[in-house]
């Protein structure tokens, strides 16, 4: 097993508005990999997508707390966990298939995992009804040099 050479953990309250923050905090933490301009791209859809997961989907129509949680392992791969403890998920596999929503007026797209999992090498989806979600995905950087 690589080791861990660097982590970071935070916790936003699951405003619409803190999904950009949580962005550009797993960028600027992703940019000691020296990541290329793509890759720091396909980073923040990832975590856009999974932000937003957790705000539309985990709390609906209140606020909570996401936790993001970052290593670098070995000096390559960025490894990112976002949870919630909002509604969770009663069919992982379901939800994990293109289209598919949960989104009461059907308003949302249903594309968010396939996105999550595009822009990444690994993608884990654990999941508790009543508990919560954590999506855990790994990317394993080219450097620039």
């Amino acid at each position: 097993m690589r080791p861990v050479t660097n982590q970071m953990k935070m916790t936003i309250a699951g405003y619409s508005k803190n999904e950009a923050l949580a962005r550009m905090c797993v960028s600027a933490f992703a940019a000691q990999l020296d990541p290329t301009v793509e890759e720091i791209n396909d980073i923040k859809a990832a975590v856009s997508e999974a932000v937003t997961n957790c705000i539309v989907h985990g709390y609906r129509d209140t606020i909570g707390d996401i936790d993001i949680k970052l290593r670098v392992i070995g000096d390559d791969t960025l490894y990112i966990k976002i949870s919630d403890k909002g509604v969770g998920i009663a069919d992982v596999r379901q939800a994990m298939q293109p289209m598919f929503t949960t989104s009461p007026d059907g308003e949302r797209a249903g594309l968010g995992f396939a996105v999550m999992e595009s822009f990444t090498d690994t993608l884990k989806v654990r999941s508790k009804p009543g508990k919560g979600t954590a999506v855990t995905m790994t990317k394993t950087l080219h450097r620039r040099g």
